[in-house]
């Protein structure tokens, strides 16, 4: 796919809905008794291999342009699968659903492509088994994942990265446990697992980084709007303070505070960036209207990390047109994410003529010119493809994407967006 430098970017777009949100109502909608009705579900490949792993769980889910519906099973009303349950290129699925797979009552096998194949799973494993839970895996680190049945019991276990995927497995497989669960967390980590329990009656309590569940008898169906995905309206951000005259606004994005590191970043690196039309309900939801400005670069690291992990690719990409020293640190789960997402980024940026070096746990950005085009890899990776078309936007010269169509991961429709706005 070719990219042309654009002038200004201006209008105002949704984008699709909250991935990691997504994935969990389809989960605890299937769990809790009663029908989850979901708006705003994101159609990607990600969240539809969720759905498939509960339809060969005996779950019924009717999908329509506008809704999806889950006619839960309860708790304890899962069915084994004839099959193993494939979860395509999704780690989240993969991850959250050893937890809930660790409590039920029959044997089950859980395997992805070749990129799931290689990312670790040893971390999950580890607690869980501390829970009781019989679990064997390729090298003991990798899917494919045979998950027997087996009696939980709640522990207190303190988690060794900030990690939103391990925290949410340990408190699925506290649902079926003895006794409480409790996670400590190093530094905060997304919460939509948290507030999505409290929504279906879970008591779960939250002080500080201590999070604390009590075993429910049930979860209670409720209906569920997915706010739009931060994480994808991120790349309209960057491109909107990164391509000269821009201005432009995305919709209905959930702004939860265990999320919006992206902005904080943004606005540290001089970004133009106004929150309108908030609301909270059980996510905090708001209009972003980003236009374009001189950004500077800044020091990113500590406990912002784990609010602004997946947005990182595209955070680079605005460093690179940034006056000054850009350094990313405190990053090593980037290397163990779709493709290792340091590696791949210092290798595209160079290509463009950007002076950046690859660290241990992070990248050090020196920016300040602007990039030219440059024939880009996507490795397999929907957000490395999306900040490399962020970046030709505003390069000199055309660019090429190589195997762009990964980008329906999590984005569809991407470049049709891009186009709207003038890109």
């Amino acid at each position: 796919m070719q990219i042309n430098p654009c002038g200004p970017l201006h209008g105002s777009i949704s984008v699709p809905g909250d991935k990691s949100i997504s994935h969990r109502a389809v989960m605890l909608g299937a769990l809790a008794s009663g029908t989850t009705h979901i708006t705003g579900f994101l159609m990607g490949e990600d969240c539809l291999s969720t759905i498939d792993c509960f339809r060969k769980m005996g779950v019924h889910i009717d999908i329509t342009e506008n809704e999806v519906t889950v006619e839960g099973v309860g708790l304890h009303g899962l069915s084994a699968p004839e099959d193993e349950l494939y979860t395509g290129n999704s780690g989240t699925t993969t991850r959250l659903l050893c937890g809930i797979l660790s409590g039920q009552s029959f044997s089950s096998v859980l395997n992805g492509d070749a990129s799931i194949q290689k990312r670790p799973m040893g971390r999950v494993i580890k607690p869980l088994r501390e829970m009781g839970a019989s679990i064997e895996g390729k090298n003991d680190n990798h899917c494919p994942l045979r998950i027997y049945p087996s009696e939980l019991c709640g522990i207190e276990y303190r988690l060794p990265v900030a990690s939103a995927q391990l925290k949410s497995a340990i408190l699925l497989a506290g649902l079926y446990a003895e006794g409480q669960t409790t996670v400590i967390e190093p530094a905060p980590s997304r919460d939509h697992t948290e507030r999505m329990f409290r929504a279906l009656g879970v008591e779960i309590e939250t002080n500080g980084n201590i999070i604390t569940l009590e075993p429910p008898e049930d979860l209670h169906a409720v209906d569920i709007a997915v706010p739009a995905d931060i994480s994808s309206a991120a790349f309209f951000l960057v491109a909107g303070a990164i391509v000269p005259g821009s201005e432009l606004t995305v919709r209905n994005v959930g702004v939860n505070p265990t999320r919006t590191g992206i902005l904080d970043v943004l606005r540290g690196m001089g970004a133009d960036i106004t929150e309108n039309n908030f609301r909270d309900d059980a996510e905090p939801v708001c209009d972003l209207t980003v236009k374009y400005s001189r950004l500077h670069g800044i020091e990113i690291g500590g406990s912002i990390i784990p609010r602004l992990i997946d947005e990182l690719p595209v955070i680079a990409v605005a460093a690179a047109f940034a006056e000054g020293e850009t350094v990313i640190r405190d990053a090593q789960e980037l290397k163990v994410k779709e493709s290792n997402r340091i590696a791949a980024m210092t290798t595209e940026l160079s290509k463009a003529g950007v002076d950046v070096e690859e660290t241990e746990d992070g990248m050090i950005i020196r920016g300040g010119r602007i990039p030219h085009g440059a024939m880009f890899e996507t490795y397999g990776d929907h957000r490395i493809a999306m900040s490399l078309a962020v970046l030709a936007l505003a390069a000199e010269h055309s660019s090429h994407i190589i195997d762009p169509e990964v980008v329906a991961i999590s984005y569809p429709d991407f470049f049709d967006t891009l186009m709207q706005l003038g890109g």
